[in-house]
């Protein structure tokens, strides 16, 4: 098939995937007589394959690695290592972000609890303050921080 129909299958450009092609994602097809490219078959799923990961998070170096060069030859226990890596990672990803929301949204809750004859470089200081306290005491009795009482 040509990149056109190609193109139209998978919903990548042709620009993407000649970019795959030159990466060696996927692999160099066959050039007809006239020097259009002609792909098999199987350069639908290998492209649907490599957009699925990148989706699910996963560089195109990580993909590189995980994608055989024949799709007959996948190694099972490495793509299974490889997943569950991609899903340890994801998960510590979350955390952070969770922890990050909180931070955020104790933030917000301390600047919009302003008193009403306070200043915003005032409230700004207040809060601030209120903040290196609470570090000051997190690191000199080890407690847990109020970011990660209020988030459990």
């Amino acid at each position: 098939m040509k990149i056109g129909e190609l193109a139209r299958r998978t919903g990548l450009t042709a620009s993407r995937i000649r970019f795959y092609e030159g990466l060696g994602l996927l692999p160099m097809v066959e050039r007809m007589p006239n020097g259009y490219r002609h792909y098999p078959r199987n350069a639908q799923t290998v492209l649907e394959l490599i957009d699925t990961a990148q989706q699910a998070g996963f560089s195109l170096d990580e993909i590189r690695t995980l994608l055989p060069v024949n799709l007959e030859t996948w190694d099972h226990s490495a793509l299974v290592e490889t997943l569950r890596r991609k899903l340890a990672e994801i998960t510590a990803l979350q955390a952070r972000l969770a922890q990050s929301k909180a931070q955020l949204q104790n933030l917000l809750g301390d600047i919009e609890r302003k008193p009403d004859d306070m200043t915003c470089a005032d409230n700004a200081r207040r809060v601030l303050s209120t903040m290196l306290l609470e570090a000051r005491h997190v690191t000199e009795t080890g407690a847990v921080p109020r970011i990660a009482r209020q988030s459990s």
